[in-house]
């Protein structure tokens, strides 16, 4: 992967929102930047999931929205999950 890009992957009702299972982005975006950028691509339907849903970073939890998203990174979108 490019250092420019950045690896967005969907889960659960984030991917049937996105319809992708994963797809690149640019890098130096921060997270509510990149959701922003997700929701112009894919619509307002995604753009409800990404503003409840939880991010990893590379495997990590990440709670900085405002945090630049370096190149060659994956990011995790993680909706809410219900159930026991």
């Amino acid at each position: 992967m490019a250092s420019d890009s950045i690896t967005v992957r969907y889960f659960a009702g984030a991917r049937a929102a996105a319809g992708v299972h994963e797809e690149p982005a640019p890098a130096g975006l921060c997270l509510d930047d990149l959701a922003a950028e997700l929701s112009t691509r894919h619509g307002e339907r995604l753009g409800a999931v990404l503003k409840a849903a939880s991010f990893l970073v590379d495997g990590v939890a990440c709670h900085d929205r405002r945090a630049a998203l370096p190149g060659g990174v994956t990011v995790d979108v993680l909706p809410p999950f219900a159930g026991g």
